[in-house]
């Protein structure tokens, strides 16, 4: 990627000695290398049920630009478990409405949610800076509150030896080296990451011949918060677009500009202008006063580690798997792996569960980086067709689609982030209920009302067992400390839509990071102990 930055970045841990540079070399239970959303977000969940976590990372703070601007509902779910959801959305611009064009008319427009009973929207948009802002200052918090959370800035990998139980850290700082070592690293340093390089693991997969510039430009400008996406646009030389409202003032702009192009050419603040000129014109007939805010260049990539976890090394986010940026699921989908592998580890260090369990992190957010790498490669084969075939049948498409709603669900300018359902995984099992597909086993769960609040409230740090209607199981001798009981005796409307579909009650295991293990019709506590010990890998 090519960028070009036209402000400073905010200072939120700066470098600061630590007391492991003046003796011998310290051993620490867990140590993120990484201060970017999914690492701080990692960091937080864990320190928050306990568990000591060390986060480098060689800057002081949140990186120069916009970055990642689209966050997802269940990204919102979690960053609200986390205790920054709040901040995000009071500060993000909210949407859950996209419109598709080709050429100089509309196509059809689209609703995320458009359904009652959320907490969140589908979607916000805010730049990544303040997502790293407000986790930072949800481990303030949780710190005061006394969790075991410490992140050093200024602190940059240089060396790394991976041994079957520990790992042996370099760090260079700015008063000189030392050495750390971890019983488990997590490496949530980016698509560069060092920690993959340090270890000669591979990053595989499919780069797309095309380049697309990104300007976030700050103007007053009359257009609506939703999403805009044109298939060969009539205001700019440029085979797709994209216009997105952020905080701010700020308005992200995407021109898909092909492949054989001068980058530093298509850079020059004066060429990105007459670009903008021309789509603002087009939209409004003249051309508000604005400010280029920040520039990039970048290249389609769909890649992935073969393995997300190597002894006691574990990836997550960007350092694992790339996607393609139209779809939002880079951002998203880190802060899922991150979900994933928190609770996990944090019941092995505690003896509730054995390492067996670390190996479903690998596959499950394996199948999810497949699935989003799948939705992403699908996405931007539509946009850039290969072939004068390809493109021959991508614009019958378009054509079809201005009226005929079939043909709508073919046209593809990025399918957005979902989070992934773990179908067909051992670690999920039994469903007498045969409910809605929505609430499935390997469904992440569906907020929804309840008496005081929102059902996503009640889901604590551990495993859950819902009730709904019916009488409230028995369950406190299955579980010691694992387990929380929670009965909803009168369902809401949305409830019962989501959870009940025509049953009259059921019963739902669900785990710590909200997917749902399985549900019966009835509560059955052989059933349910047989559900946890699948759900822990003991099975």
């Amino acid at each position: 990627m090519v960028a070009q930055r036209y402000r400073t970045a905010s200072t939120l841990y700066p470098y600061s000695r630590s007391e492991d540079q003046d003796g011998s070399v310290q051993r620490h239970p867990v140590v993120v290398v990484g201060g970017g959303p999914v690492g701080l977000g990692f960091a937080l969940d864990l320190g928050q049920r306990g568990t000591p976590v060390l986060v480098l990372d060689d800057h002081e703070g949140p990186g120069l630009g916009s970055k990642a601007i689209c966050f997802a509902k269940r990204t919102l779910d979690i960053a609200h478990r986390l205790g920054a959801g709040v901040s995000m959305v009071d500060k993000g611009v909210v949407w859950n409405v996209g419109k598709v064009f080709y050429r100089d008319g509309k196509l059809f427009e689209f609703n995320l949610l458009p359904e009652d009973g959320h907490r969140h929207p589908a979607f916000i948009n805010l730049q990544q800076p303040y997502f790293e802002e407000y986790l930072f200052a949800a481990i303030k918090r949780a710190k005061a509150d006394g969790a075991p959370i410490e992140i050093r800035g200024g602190n940059r990998l240089t060396g790394l030896d991976a041994q079957d139980d520990h790992v042996r850290l370099d760090i260079d700082t700015p008063d000189g080296p030392y050495s750390i070592e971890a019983d488990w690293l997590i490496a949530c340093d980016g698509v560069r990451s060092p920690v993959r390089d340090l270890m000669g693991l591979s990053f595989d997969g499919r780069v797309f011949e095309d380049n697309f510039l990104i300007a976030d430009v700050k103007m007053k400008a009359p257009f609506p918060t939703e999403r805009w996406f044109w298939f060969e646009p009539p205001f700019a030389e440029a085979q797709s677009a994209l216009l997105h409202k952020q905080p701010d003032g700020i308005w992200r702009i995407d021109f898909q500009l092909g492949w054989d192009i001068d980058r530093e050419a298509e850079l020059d603040p004066a060429r990105i202008r007459t670009r903008i000129d021309a789509m603002l014109s087009s939209q409004t007939g003249d051309v508000p006063a604005y400010e280029l805010d920040w520039t990039s260049i970048y290249t389609f990539q769909c890649r992935r580690m073969s393995s997300f976890r190597h002894g006691p090394v574990f990836f997550a986010g960007d350092s694992a798997h790339q996607v393609s940026p139209f779809g939002a699921r880079g951002a998203n989908s880190g802060i899922q792996d991150a979900e994933n592998l928190a609770w996990k580890l944090h019941m092995v260090l505690e003896g509730q569960a054995d390492q067996s369990l670390l190996e479903t992190y690998s596959a499950e957010r394996g199948c999810a980086a497949d699935e989003n790498i799948l939705n992403s490669s699908r996405a931007t084969d539509f946009m850039t067709p290969k072939s004068d075939t390809s493109k021959v049948f991508r614009n019958a498409v378009l054509d079809l689609a201005r009226d005929h709603v079939f043909a709508r669900q073919l046209v593809n300018s990025g399918r957005l982030s979902v989070p992934c359902t773990y179908d067909d995984f051992p670690s999920f099992g039994e469903d007498t209920l045969n409910g809605p597909e929505q609430t499935r086993p390997g469904a992440s769960c569906t907020d929804a009302p309840v008496d005081d609040g929102f059902l996503l409230d009640q889901l604590n740090a551990n495993f859950v067992l819902l009730s709904i209607s019916g009488d409230a199981p028995e369950a406190s001798d299955l579980s010691g400390n694992l387990f929380k009981s929670l009965h909803v005796a009168t369902p809401s409307p949305e409830l019962a839509a989501r959870y009940l579909g025509d049953a009259h009650q059921a019963v739902y295991l669900i785990r710590p990071d909200q997917h749902i293990v399985a549900r019966w019709s009835s509560f059955d506590a052989a059933a349910v102990a047989r559900a946890l010990r699948n759900a822990l890998g003991k099975d």
